[in-house]
């Protein structure tokens, strides 16, 4: 801590200074001024948490001195020491927040204890104010949620306002009753990929960044509240009161924030103006149904207002369910290979569409999932598959965007062909084989292909040596466990290379190798051909 000692007298300077040990309370830097303008030029600089001040001095005398710092830095401690017994003195030392009124000549006794008192009184007002701050920290962090709660309540019950008036009027200073507003809805799953990404360990945060940049926006004109919507798992919800014509220019410029922070854009829905706070639910219908409508093949405006036109015609009427009866047939009797090629017929045909809104999309995902998940349960209804099954939900309903932003059909065909063909595998090879851990072990292989699996991983997942399996493992299948994984991996290669779409750096990925070249090298020494060259031969014939 710091110690400023102000006096006209150098003497005065110097014996304050050796008749405390300073060191003992805490004190490690002593600064000197002889009057009060140098005292302000050093407090300005130096902040000292300390000032002894004489209060007859040329210039400035110690009652301004004791003034300014009350005005200007109210946290320092202050003590005067003055050769004055003068009530007056004393009385603007009080007034002016001095804890010590001393007389000169200076008794050390009487020094020590009143720097023990300033120095207790410090450390007291730094221990209120970590407190106040720890508690102000703890309020904002509660604040969002409460307010995340009080906005979506009201979405859902415009008569809430009521319970809510005065809470909004301390924080906002607005009153919702009859006033013009509007709700935009900020889709955050149509940021990129490598944004979320970066996130993937919690997106939790995401939405705090999201969160905090939209309202850093709207807290600079008081123009409205961005929340997380409680009843959304993926919303985050605008409340716009104020310059609601400028709205699309203001989520431009949010836009430009995430761009400038994140890296990243994101998509909006805006809903039109409406009374609140019966209106809000109308503008948030209109909000979510734009986003809902808007052309994932094209990526224009980032904001997406509602119309009432109606939803955009698509091209011509497409089921999944189209489909049924031909994969039905191909996963029952264990074709994987026909199990590719329906998919890659149906793509075909989504492929050819000017036009996929979110709403289809989402129709097409809630299909695919009723459909395997009867199919589950009919072909092998099998605890262990349909527990994996479930983990793998998240990412077969995600929409898997391209780095320009619009809708990749590639990956999406890629992730329903590796889960169907994964299902085939189970049916052709789960159901009625021996529960022998070979077999298991079998299985674990067929399902894992595309993981960096090794002897060693195996026998340690297995609680069984290398050499057991080894040896069980080749008098059952004839091939020692490394080739047969090569094996496996060459003939779902085979059925990818099937697939015009998938190029073949990915089929590479997808089936376990992540070197392009070594994957052809093993490709040849097992076909005897290129995966270019088995992938032309196929499509000839």
């Amino acid at each position: 801590m710091k110690l400023l000692i102000v006096d006209d007298e150098k003497h005065v300077r110097e014996a304050i200074r050796l008749l405390v040990d300073w060191k003992a309370h805490g004190i490690n830097t002593i600064l000197e001024a002889s009057d009060g303008k140098t005292a302000i030029e050093l407090i300005s600089r130096e902040r000292p948490q300390f000032v002894f001040t004489d209060m007859i001095m040329p210039g400035m005398h110690g009652t301004d001195l004791l003034e300014w710092l009350q005005q200007n830095a109210p946290n320092i401690k202050t003590v005067v020491i003055s050769g004055f017994d003068d009530f007056d003195f004393v009385r603007k030392t009080v007034k002016y927040g001095g804890l010590d009124y001393l007389l000169k000549p200076i008794d050390p006794d009487q020094l020590a204890e009143a720097m023990t008192r300033v120095v207790s009184s410090y450390k007291e007002m730094e221990h209120s104010r970590a407190e106040n701050r720890r508690t102000t920290m703890e309020i904002n962090e509660i604040k969002p949620v409460y307010w995340d709660k009080m906005f979506s309540q009201l979405l859902s019950e415009p008569d809430y306002l009521s319970s809510i008036r005065e809470p909004l009027d301390r924080e906002f200073h607005i009153s919702l009753d009859g006033l013009p507003s509007r709700i935009a809805i900020l889709s955050v799953e149509s940021i990129s990929a490598s944004v979320r990404n970066k996130f993937a360990s919690g997106l939790d945060l995401l939405y705090f960044s999201l969160l905090n940049i939209c309202n850093e926006f709207l807290r600079k004109s008081s123009r409205g509240y961005a929340f997380r919507q409680w009843n959304s798992t993926s919303d985050i919800v605008l409340l716009l009161w104020k310059n609601l014509d400028d709205s699309e220019a203001l989520l431009g410029r949010m836009n430009k924030g995430f761009e400038d922070t994140l890296g990243g854009h994101c998509e909006f829905g805006l809903g039109s103006v409406q009374t609140a706070p019966k209106g809000l639910q109308q503008s948030h219908r209109e909000a979510a149904a734009a986003l809902d409508r808007r052309n994932l093949l094209k990526r224009g405006k980032m904001t997406h207002s509602y119309q009432t036109v109606g939803t955009p015609e698509i091209s011509k009427a497409v089921y999944f369910a189209d489909c049924e009866q031909f994969l039905l047939a191909a996963v029952s009797g264990g074709n994987e290979k026909q199990v590719v090629t329906i998919l890659s017929q149906w793509f075909t045909t989504i492929r050819s569409l000017s036009n996929i809104t979110m709403e289809q999309f989402k129709a097409w995902m809630n299909e695919y999932q009723l459909l395997r998940n009867r199919w589950v349960q009919e072909l092998c209804p099998d605890a262990e598959l349909l527990a994996s099954s479930d983990t793998q939900d998240n990412r077969l309903n995600s929409i898997p965007f391209t780095k320009e932003g619009v809708l990749d059909i590639d990956v999406w065909e890629q992730r329903w062909t590796l889960d169907l063909t994964a299902l085939t595998r189970e049916v052709r090879f789960g159901g009625n084989k021996e529960q022998h851990v070979i077999w298991r072990i079998e299985k674990y292989i067929r399902n894992h292909y595309q993981s960096d699996l090794s002897l060693q991983e195996i026998a340690e997942r297995f609680f069984l040596s290398r050499e057991y399996i080894s040896r069980r493992f080749k008098q059952e299948f004839g091939q020692n466990l490394s080739d047969y994984i090569g094996r496996i991996r060459i003939e779902q290669a085979k059925l990818l290379l099937t697939n015009p779409h998938i190029r073949i750096t990915q089929v590479a990925s997808m089936v376990g190798y992540a070197d392009e070249k070594y994957f052809s090298k093993v490709f040849k020494k097992h076909t005897g051909s290129s995966p270019n060259e088995y992938r032309h031969r196929e499509q000839i014939e």
